[in-house]
């Protein structure tokens, strides 16, 4: 069969079988799937041998590039002792590994772990526990959650009902719960002359004011630490952070940190709260804790919380499950991915990759159709000055073009490369963005 007729073929079946993520497979008419055939380091390759530079980690999830050989090597090893088992009234060694290992991570401040199976799960599981936490210590009232304006925690009930964009909530608004918003502490949004600094402490004022007359009802606040994902990479100082904490504790509110994206070193900290030397009353982990190989998702939580549900009362427990919760395989993934972090400095080697991505894309940054050109970490944004509705789907049928994987959310362009993209890459990477900003 030919490479070409193969990539056909393939396109075929998956648009008559396949219901894709976060799509409307109309647009499919005209806008081809790309069918990738295999991938290695940084890049997707299709049945023809066409390249793509994964410039979004296929959706924020790979760390260490396509056929890492040593988390490969990793799952190998696994495959040949145990794929799974259930973790209700069985353990197994990956699953008690990896929770002491992230454990040691969080200092010991969170020392019990709940994995699921996504971020989304996380989410729920992170509700439900802070709601369930409230009912069994005598506040059941508490029941209601605050989030950021412009947040996204997941397309599930639970995680959207705490979600604040309308593209993904308008339409199943009748089935979500109602939460309240507060304002972002989006630097963008701050008056001219105004640091971001000066903005969060601004941000975190209204933040106190809502908690101040909601706090009986409250119970959880839940952020992105640092970067707002899905409304456009909203970046924002550590200073709200640090003041969401103080307030949290002075209202008996539960802090959520969901680090579903920027854990595991991509806001250039292991976790993104670490900037603020806070700690969270529950960490939200997924995406890039199995390298990007296998789903997985945890909770991790403090010991006064999860005391709270040790009884013999079964209906004090926590009664939330997942048939894969603790995959064996998915941790073994995600404690090889915790050795490649540190084996390989990759936190400290990270400062130094993406000083050198700033400075190769300098001139996307003062390109006169760029506004808001910002980096946090591992992390880089920018909007695009346009007129055209329909510029997210276009500049990215061109970036494909230019052997560039890139995602834009309505205007604004972004980059959250595998940390493992070398020199050669980079240049590949800002140079053709740089060409795709021209008319």
């Amino acid at each position: 069969m030919q490479t070409s007729t193969r990539n056909s073929l393939l396109l075929k079946r998956s648009l008559a079988a396949v219901w894709h993520p976060c799509t409307q497979m109309k647009q499919h008419e005209s806008l081809p799937l790309i069918p990738v055939a295999r991938a290695a380091g940084c890049w997707l390759y299709d049945f023809d041998g066409k390249r793509y530079l994964d410039a979004v980690s296929s959706w924020w999830v790979n760390l260490f590039g396509h056929g890492n050989p040593q988390i490969n090597a990793a799952l190998r090893d696994q495959l040949e002792t145990l794929e799974h088992a259930m973790l209700a009234g069985f353990t197994h060694e990956p699953v008690v590994e990896l929770s002491e290992r992230l454990s040691k991570l969080t200092g010991g401040k969170l020392g019990h772990c709940f994995y699921g199976s996504d971020g989304a799960s996380a989410v729920e599981i992170a509700l439900k526990m802070s709601f369930h936490f409230w009912r069994n210590t005598g506040q059941p009232e508490k029941t209601n959650f605050v989030s950021l304006a412009g947040s996204y925690h997941g397309e599930t009930l639970g995680a959207l009902s705490v979600t604040d964009v309308a593209l993904f909530k308008d339409i199943y608004a009748p089935l979500l719960r109602a939460s309240m918003q507060v304002r972002s502490p989006d630097w963008r949004l701050a008056e001219a002359g105004e640091s971001a600094e000066a903005y969060a402490l601004r941000a975190a004022r209204a933040l106190e004011a809502h908690l101040e007359q909601t706090h009986a009802t409250t119970a959880a606040l839940i952020v992105e630490p640092l970067v707002q994902g899905a409304t456009g990479m909203a970046m924002y100082h550590a200073a709200y952070l640090s003041e969401a904490r103080v307030l949290c504790d002075r209202y008996n509110v539960h802090l959520i940190a969901d680090e579903i994206m920027t854990g595991f070193g991509r806001t250039g900290t292991f976790f993104a709260y670490d900037q603020a030397s806070i700690a969270p009353d529950f960490l939200c982990l997924s995406k890039g804790i199995t390298g990007g190989y296998l789903p997985l998702s945890v909770v991790m939580t403090r010991d006064e919380i999860y005391q709270a549900f040790y009884d013999d009362n079964v209906t004090r427990g926590f009664l939330h499950s997942h048939s894969y919760t603790g995959n064996a395989l998915a941790c073994r993934a995600a404690l090889a991915t915790l050795d490649i972090f540190i084996e390989k400095q990759i936190i400290e080697s990270n400062r130094k990759l993406s000083i050198a991505i700033s400075k190769a894309a300098a001139g996307i940054a003062s390109h006169p159709r760029v506004r808001h050109f910002r980096n946090s970490g591992m992390i880089w944004a920018f909007e695009v000055e346009t007129g055209d509705t329909s510029f997210a789907r276009d500049f990215y049928q061109r970036a494909l073009a230019k052997e560039l994987l890139l995602r834009p959310i309505e205007n604004t362009v972004y980059f959250m490369p595998p940390y493992v993209i070398n020199e050669e890459e980079i240049t590949l990477l800002t140079d053709r963005t740089l060409a795709l900003l021209e008319p």
